[in-house]
């Protein structure tokens, strides 16, 4: 084989690995990275087996109680050490059920237009509808249904006082705002 070829073949090579690299932190509705509506919760410790994968299960003292702040999630950890994801259910103590939501750590998970958790107020809103503004003690939520997904921003961001009952418009969020929370809904 001449040595061109081989130069070809290499350099198509790269470009499949390099493209496998870029969706496993692809972010679209329905799905992140490698994760999507279909998977179990069972699929997780193949998907993730290079990462650590910790879950915290409610004790029995808390599983009879209806307003128990505790819920069954699953927390991956990069090897290096640092959390990625949180995967939660959507039945509890079932290794066969499907995902309810994904909040997002990492930052290098991204959407294909860029916003990750190092963007802005701006960057969300130059990019998706926001199609309406929750408020909470601390933060605003914006959803997002191209994604389904739900953005918080801080109310520090804002300027507003952290426990207050304010409604906050769109209007009223600055461009810098940073996220606080990014979560993806598989429902």
């Amino acid at each position: 084989m001449s040595f061109l070829k081989k130069c070809f073949i290499v350099l198509i090579s790269l470009l499949f690995l390099q493209c496998g690299n870029e969706n496993q932190f692809l972010i679209e509705k329905g799905s992140v990275g490698s994760l999507n509506k279909q998977t179990s919760i069972l699929e997780l410790n193949t998907i993730f087996k290079m990462d650590s994968i910790a879950s915290n299960f409610p004790d029995e003292a808390e599983k009879d109680k209806i307003f128990s702040l505790d819920k069954e999630a699953y927390v991956i950890f990069s090897k290096e050490g640092k959390k990625m994801l949180e995967i939660v259910p959507t039945n509890q103590n079932d290794s066969l059920s499907k995902i309810r939501s994904i909040q997002i750590f990492d930052s290098n998970y991204i959407t294909d237009k860029g916003i990750s958790l190092k963007s802005t107020f701006k960057d969300i809103n130059e990019n998706y509808i926001v199609n309406k503004v929750e408020t909470t003690l601390t933060s605003a939520t914006l959803f997002i249904d191209e994604l389904n997904a739900t953005i918080s921003i801080d109310k520090k961001q804002l300027g507003l006082n952290t426990f207050s009952r304010d409604e906050v418009s769109i209007d009223q969020i600055p461009d810098i705002a940073k996220i606080k929370y990014f979560t993806i809904w598989f429902n």
